[in-house]
């Protein structure tokens, strides 16, 4: 595989600023021009102004070397500007649509990758890059012109010393080629255990109050310290062979300035060449030693970004396992809300021996609420996971409102729906923002009467800035209680045709819990709603229950009569109410 194979992926970037690429060229060979013509002006310096003591050639040349430097600087000034707004852009738009791309990959994707990773190369791995565009590929190029024009200047200036020159272009490419590869992968790998690192980091901060509440912060300290190591070793690695690399190359190519500088002094002395063409060839010597020495640098920060592009090219090249509908269909309007599950049968891809679902079947009409009960993985909320379409079943359909859910597009399904899960995740934003995520469009008083359906209105208002409170990150500054009533009157101004309550209440105190059912309630009238509760006292008023075991529906009705059947329902109401079925 080519060295540099991954540094394609930024071509279709580049594609859109063609002016500002093709200026930053020019601006790169005008410099480099510029700096080549200095050791012509050098020559004529010494020959015709020193050596021949005429004040006025002397003046001519030194307004000669002061016109290149200036050329030079400004042409400098200018590449430096072009590329380096030329990393900005062409990084931010890839991290934008790297981010853009990732989110769309469904919970299937990441149950099997860490957050932490995917940010490591969204943001790190695509700073390296950055460093490319905006500085590694310039340099490189401008060197590379640089060394080439500056061979061509020896061999005009004098041929037999350039042969020797020559001569050691070989040499110093060899090390490159060797240790080029290795470089290559040793910078994918420590870019790898730096992923490992953040995705510690972020896991263990993520959930710090656990941490101290089980006074883990040395462990906690220690694990994070280990993956550090890791990073470090790799890449002091990766920094091992590039130094090994760029000590043989500068060597070798000093060595043979130094060669040359005594060959050269022997023609001087023999009179076959004058003083300004050894000043002058010595000069583009030098420039071509320290441009090929620059280039063995730079050719590191390129293998080390194109194992970077890789590892970027591999997150873009992840598809989603659920896909849009190729000829979608509509749900039939108004809205009515019915949902069915016909023989349903699923397992989730890190599960594949372990069925969530078995041949399930349910039908809701509209308006009609549905609790969901059963011990724990019994699948309950594997079913809003389907019906969400997280996850598509490996058999059965499932169908909203008559319309198989595979045939509509994910956006116009999705905005039918609204979740209000146990854990609702509030955005470090203000709270109307907070309220207005699924309806970004709504307006204030929308939100002000979406909060006051939901029994937040008092709270809110109660706030240091009102609706315009920032909540902090995961809204740490509100109580369980106020956060699950900012998640319902989120659902609430969704106005969606089905309503999904995952636990809402489970995690409440008994105060928090009235306040957040009544809000419910007040939805729930209206609306086809489906509720999974561990709590029983939630869904007794539910239209019916479906209770849930191992994936398959093994009892169906109401509280009363569920109780009055006996079974595992019964069961469960015996543990929570303390209460038999023969007394009930």
């Amino acid at each position: 595989m080519n060295r540099f194979a991954g540094l394609a992926l930024l071509a279709p970037y580049l594609r859109p600023y063609r002016g500002r690429v093709a200026l930053a060229l020019l601006s790169l060979l005008v410099a480099a021009g510029t700096v080549l013509a200095f050791g012509a002006c050098l020559r004529a310096l010494i020959d015709r102004g020193f050596a021949q003591g005429r004040p006025d050639v002397l003046n001519y040349a030194l307004a000669s070397l002061l016109a290149v430097a200036f050329v030079l600087a400004v042409a400098s000034g200018a590449r430096y500007y072009l590329v380096s707004w030329l990393g900005e852009r062409v990084v931010g738009t890839l991290r934008r649509d790297l981010f853009a791309h990732v989110v769309r990959l469904g919970p299937a994707w990441f149950e099997i990758k860490r957050s932490g990773d995917v940010m490591s190369r969204i943001s790190s791995d695509a700073q390296l890059i950055e460093q490319v565009i905006g500085s590694s590929a310039s340099v490189a190029l401008r060197n590379t012109l640089m060394c080439v024009g500056g061979i061509v200047m020896l061999v005009v200036t004098n041929p037999k010393l350039a042969l020797w020159v020559l001569a050691v272009v070989p040499v110093v490419v060899v090390p490159i080629v060797l240790f080029g590869r290795k470089v290559r992968l040793l910078s994918r790998e420590a870019q790898a255990r730096v992923a490992d690192m953040v995705s510690e980091g972020g896991e263990t901060l993520d959930a710090v109050r656990t941490v101290q509440a089980f006074a883990q912060e040395e462990r906690a300290g220690v694990r994070f310290g280990h993956a550090t190591e890791k990073a470090f070793d790799a890449a002091v690695a990766r920094v091992s062979r590039r130094a090994v690399m760029t000590t043989l190359v500068i060597f070798i190519v000093f060595s043979a300035v130094g060669f040359l500088l005594w060959m050269g002094g022997q023609d001087v002395i023999a009179g076959s060449i004058s003083a300004g063409d050894l000043s002058a060839f010595v000069f583009y010597a030098v420039l071509v030693a320290s441009s090929g020495g620059a280039i063995s640098e730079t050719i590191g920060d390129l293998q080390r970004a194109s194992g970077a592009a890789e590892r970027l090219a591999e997150l873009r090249a992840e598809q989603p396992v659920i896909l849009e509908a190729v000829q979608p269909k509509t749900l039939p309007r108004p809205l009515r809300g019915s949902v069915s599950f016909e023989s349903v049968s699923f397992h989730y891809p890190t599960r594949p021996d372990s069925l969530a679902l078995d041949r399930f079947d349910l039908r809701i009409a509209p308006g009609e609420t549905v609790a969901i009960v059963g011990p724990s993985g019994a699948g309950k909320t594997t079913v809003f996971n389907l019906l969400l379409r997280f996850y598509d079943p490996e058999k059965g359909t499932i169908r909203l409102d008559g319309v198989d859910i595979r045939d509509l597009r994910l956006a116009e399904l999705r905005g039918a729906l609204a979740i209000v899960p146990q854990e609702p995740v509030l955005f470090t934003a203000s709270v109307a923002d907070n309220i207005r995520y699924g309806r970004p469009e709504a307006d204030d008083e929308e939100v002000r009467a979406a909060a006051r359906a939901a029994s937040a209105l008092d709270f809110i208002e109660a706030l240091p800035q009102g609706f315009d409170t920032d909540l902090g990150t995961r809204g740490v500054r509100l109580s369980g209680g106020q956060r699950q009533r900012i998640a319902v009157a989120r659902a609430l101004l969704c106005d969606p045709a089905v309503l999904l309550l995952d636990e809402a209440t489970s995690a409440l105190d008994a105060e928090s819990e009235l306040a957040v059912q009544k809000a419910l309630d007040r939805i729930m009238h209206r609306k086809t709603t489906l509720v999974i509760a561990h709590r029983l006292a939630t869904v007794q008023k539910a239209d019916r229950i479906v209770v849930l075991e191992a994936g398959q529906v093994v009892d169906v009705g109401t509280h009363a009569d569920l109780v009055r059947r006996g079974g595992l329902y019964a069961r469960l109401a015996e543990l929570q109410f303390n209460i038999s079925a023969a007394a009930s």
